[in-house]
């Protein structure tokens, strides 16, 4: 593919232009655009599919992401109590996503935005889906967020403190701190009033959590696990009990049994809340680490 991108990128930049795209910008940022053999193979095995449940939750919620999460929650207790006021996404949650995401912005990604993208758009694979993302990716540079050459975050051109796709960027990142500008790379109270706002425009309910850690009865029927939605009466009339073995809560709230290692591993009932963190990502495993963090936070 690599001895093809060359003309990809002339299509790429008509495609950007016929979008509303500058043509400065077009040409200027697609002209820099190289091709990386590297992407490509991250590509093929992301960690939320080729990994067991058990190692991927015991990677990202640790004894040390949490106890650094409850630091940084006093740390910027007012911002945080800001965005929840504005948005109604509970703290913990939004230091949760932010610890995932890049390790409490300790770690954005180091590969240039446009350029992963560009290589993805030309990958058959996913083409439609990374060319949107490229030509979004040139709007927030047109929109003056941030210069092309600092424009850097995931192979998959996720970026920021909380990695955005440009897309998401474009319809939900927002202005926290007043300077006219959506930063999602340098300021932080743009980052989390623009995760706190798009897990509102996702349906957050901030009545309820994410969910809950539950144990099931001897010889239940697994065949429940197919992601209907029961109210939790119903769950406790079946015998579930929440992870301590006591009762469950009567509210009057659905949720569905996920069973991510299968029967002999653990299970979870999911609210409504946690159809939005899929929003965010599509993996079960990443919503219940969210969850969970957010739970020990």
């Amino acid at each position: 593919m690599a001895n093809r991108f060359p003309q990809c990128i002339e299509r790429l930049e008509r495609q950007a232009i016929e979008a509303g795209v500058s043509s400065q910008t077009a040409g200027e940022v697609l002209a820099g655009a190289e091709y990386l053999e590297r992407v490509i193979e991250l590509d093929r095995r992301q960690p939320e599919f080729t990994t067991t449940f058990a190692d991927y939750l015991n990677r990202r919620v640790n004894s040390d992401r949490v106890s650094r999460g409850r630091k940084l929650l006093d740390q910027h207790e007012e911002l945080l109590e800001r965005v929840t006021r504005k948005t109604g996404v509970p703290a913990p949650y939004l230091v949760a996503f932010w610890g995932l995401e890049t390790n409490f912005g300790s770690y954005f990604g180091k590969m240039s935005v446009p350029s992963s993208l560009a290589t993805l758009a030309c990958d058959e694979r996913r083409s439609q889906f990374f060319t949107e993302q490229l030509i979004a990716a040139l709007r927030i540079v047109d929109e003056g967020a941030i210069p092309a050459e600092q424009m850097e975050g995931s192979w998959a051109g996720a970026m920021g403190h909380v990695q955005f796709m440009p897309t998401v960027f474009l319809r939900h990142a927002v202005d926290g701190d007043g300077d006219g500008k959506r930063d999602l790379w340098n300021s932080l109270p743009d980052a989390m009033m623009s995760a706190g706002h798009f897990l509102q425009d996702l349906g957050w309910n901030g009545d309820y959590r994410w969910g809950r850690e539950v144990l099931l009865p001897a010889e239940f029927d697994y065949s429940l696990a197919d992601g209907r939605k029961l109210p939790l009466e119903q769950w406790r009339t079946l015998g579930v009990t929440d992870a301590f073995g006591n009762k469950l809560a009567n509210e009057p709230i659905e949720a569905a049994l996920v069973v991510p290692a299968g029967h002999r591993g653990p299970a979870f009932l999911a609210y409504k809340n946690f159809n939005v963190i899929m929003g965010w990502n599509r993996s079960e495993f990443y919503a219940i680490a969210v969850g969970h963090l957010a739970d020990r936070i």
